[in-house]
């Protein structure tokens, strides 16, 4: 399973699960911050015992400094690829109090899935809000939980 938290501020865009999402507030964060796909990375990386993504793409290396988080999970589902293994599926959950993202649940399915090498209906998303409470209810940040099967290939 994998988590990841961004800081919402003005100034920057709001990518999650590899798309630009409108809204007055983005993630801050060293690549272009998108929660979900770190949070996958992340999941990922946890089922094989392989670290995180802060050990395989540190934000000291001037070489990630606002990269598509795309990059990085295709890295990640590679180096398991490497090891003998696929993903199987992914279920993810949200945190966020806005904006609203039903809109592009399925848009973010085709991306993850066509870099994870599996169909839509096995990449799971969901999102809830915090009905106003703690850091995401004032829109101060976000979170995304994710949880990978993997298999041998």
């Amino acid at each position: 399973s994998g988590v990841d938290y961004h800081r919402l501020i003005e100034g920057r865009d709001l990518w999650i699960g590899g798309i630009k999402i409108p809204h007055t507030k983005g993630a801050l964060g060293h690549s272009d911050a998108d929660v979900l796909l770190h949070a996958i990375c992340d999941a990922v990386l946890g089922a094989l015992a392989l670290g995180d993504i802060g050990y395989h793409f540190p934000d000291s290396d001037i070489s990630y400094k606002n990269i598509d988080s795309k990059i990085l999970l295709k890295n990640c589902i590679d180096l398991i690829d490497s090891k003998g293994y696929k993903v199987i599926n992914i279920d993810s959950t949200l945190c966020l109090q806005a904006p609203k993202i039903n809109s592009y649940v399925v848009q973010m399915q085709q991306i993850i899935a066509s870099i994870a090498n599996v169909t839509a209906n096995d990449v799971s998303i969901k999102a809830t809000t915090t009905e106003l409470l703690g850091f995401i209810g004032r829109e101060e940040g976000l979170k995304a939980y994710a949880t990978v099967l993997i298999g041998l290939k």
